[in-house]
């Protein structure tokens, strides 16, 4: 026995792998399927064979279509509906005693790990509610998920989306971010029409490419972050209109030459409550971290709680950042300038060892993206 247990003490903590960043689960309308039973799809097929695919009632069914066509290699569907048959309301999502029961929104709970959420619009013309928007976002929260957000239809230019984000938009919490305008793509059910979609499935599957290509830690905007399958855009907005907004807080879409229609944005709702939390790829990085050392680290629920576990856990966490850090996570030439990590008896209390309470205090230096580049000029005669 004690041999058995000396190989096992020298083995070393077990490594933290880091979980997925962008499984993205979408509420709402679908033509077929189970419903309050979130499926896992892989693919716009699976969605077809399981929902039914494309239905001109459910925003879904576009949304999880632009997904799939952006980048999305993984999604979560969780189908609602009503008793008579109409259009989603509020009350469907997160109505009395649905949390406690598993019901409607609160039905992701059977899903495990998701990292995106969208609700599309509850039907083309109708947008869901500001308190929808602000339940979701707390759930976002408790799930160390993102929430993104459609702007809402009436928001017809720069100055009605000006005038939307000082009245509020349902949530102000770091874990929301918001997209504007909708995205013109053909519809398949219509002859390939034209017609406006919410933007939030395409924007979370640019999100999932990014995070693919570049990491989680990347800001899912700029050249690289093309929305593809889109024609057009709803509104065209100016330099000067899409800088004004973003500061408030709204990602805009744009046209830019030479990629085509892009995310120009990447800010959250909470950035001007906390600015700590401005940019979304530093929101998303710091989920991701919490979420992968959290369940990285279940295996020291039962260990005796003292200072081999705390240096154990100290040693486990450590080499996972070490591993961020040297792919570019976080700032600074040295691990030190880079991160930090502390379990000891500085970060319990006595009444917290007693009760068998671990206590980890991590420190990142996430990289702040680039969003403006001030470039000065000076001219000098050629006479002088």
């Amino acid at each position: 026995m004690t041999d058995l247990l000396s190989v096992n003490e020298s083995a070393g903590p077990p490594p933290i792998e880091g979980v997925p960043t962008s499984i993205a689960a979408f509420a709402g309308r679908a033509a077929q399927g189970p419903v309050n039973d979130p499926v896992t799809v892989k693919g716009f097929r699976d969605f077809e064979q399981t929902f039914g695919g494309l239905w001109s009632e459910s925003t879904l069914s576009y949304a999880v279509r632009d997904f799939f066509a952006n980048g999305g290699a993984e999604a979560i569907i969780l189908r609602l509906n009503r008793a008579d048959g109409g259009a989603l309301r509020e009350a469907d999502f997160t109505g009395p005693g649905m949390e406690d029961a598993k019901n409607g929104l609160y039905a992701l709970e059977k899903a495990g790990l998701f990292n995106l959420l969208c609700i599309p619009p509850h039907e083309v013309s109708r947008d869901i509610e500001p308190g929808l928007v602000g339940a979701a976002a707390q759930y976002c929260e408790k799930k160390r998920a993102f929430l993104v957000v459609d702007a809402p239809i009436n928001w017809v230019d720069a100055g009605t989306a000006q005038s939307g984000m000082a009245g509020g938009v349902g949530t102000t919490s770091p874990n929301a971010a918001i997209y504007f305008p909708r995205l013109i793509e053909p519809n398949p059910l219509r002859r390939n029409q034209t017609e406006a979609f919410a933007p939030c499935g395409a924007v979370a599957g640019v999100m999932a490419r990014t995070d693919a290509r570049r990491g989680v830690w990347k800001m899912p905007a700029g050249q690289e972050a093309t929305l593809t399958g889109v024609t057009g855009l709803s509104i065209l907005l100016t330099d000067a209109e899409s800088g004004a907004l973003n500061v408030l807080g709204l990602n805009c879409l744009r046209a830019m030459r030479p990629g085509g229609f892009l995310v120009w944005g990447g800010r959250t709702l909470g950035g001007r409550q906390n600015p700590d939390w401005t940019y979304i790829p530093i929101r998303r990085l710091v989920l991701f971290v919490e979420e992968s050392v959290a369940r990285g680290t279940q295996w020291a629920v039962f260990e005796p709680n003292g200072a081999p576990l705390w240096a154990q856990l100290r040693e486990s966490v450590s080499t996972f950042l070490m591993g961020l850090w040297r792919q570019g996570a976080f700032q600074g030439s040295k691990p030190s300038d880079a991160f930090f990590v502390k379990c000891d008896a500085e970060t319990m209390t006595q009444q917290d060892i007693d009760n068998g309470i671990v206590n980890m205090v991590i420190g990142i230096a996430a990289v702040k993206p680039a969003e403006f580049v001030i470039i000065r000029i000076q001219q000098r005669s050629l006479s002088r």
